[in-house]
């Protein structure tokens, strides 16, 4: 199909003690559970492309099988949306090529303080729920969570 990822990863990016928490899960529990145990091959801002590179961002989502968008109540309410989140809501609803994966890392309540595309894809799909404590172990692959999120993933392609 032409593309090199199985999933580009968008996460807020702050300096905020629970943002050290999604940073930890972003570059340390997801690639180890999706691409470690799964065979998924990720793309995150950060560990695949440097910033400053504005161009590339655009054609990695392009190059992505899903997007998994990371929600936490500081991206939530935080006013601009990283340039990442912007092409990318373009890609999944208005070009409509790319599937949504949410991860609400923490009980957000009321969605209405949302962005309207952000209602839209959580309407039209809900989000997947991480229950576990910050400073708890990552679950194991098979734990409600990641099947729940396998599920929304294109098959993996097992490099042995």
């Amino acid at each position: 199909d032409g593309k090199i990822y199985d999933a580009y990863v968008i996460y807020p990016k702050s300096h905020t003690s629970e943002a050290n928490f999604v940073e930890y899960f972003v570059y340390q529990i997801l690639p180890d559970v999706l691409e470690n145990e799964c065979g998924y091959k990720l793309c995150i801002y950060g560990r695949d492309i440097c910033p400053g590179e504005g161009n590339a961002i655009e054609k990695r989502i392009q190059k992505s099988r899903r997007l998994i968008i990371i929600l936490t109540l500081q991206s939530i309410h935080g006013e601009d949306l990283a340039y990442d989140q912007h092409i990318a809501f373009y890609n999944a609803l208005i070009q409509n090529d790319t599937k949504v994966i949410l991860l609400e890392m923490e009980a957000i309540g009321s969605y209405e303080n949302l962005q309207e595309s952000l209602r839209y894809i959580i309407k039209q799909q809900g989000t997947i729920k991480w229950k576990e404590k910050p400073t708890g172990h990552p679950q194991s692959p098979n734990s409600k969570f990641w099947k729940h999120v396998r599920y929304h993933m294109p098959l993996a392609h097992k490099t042995s």
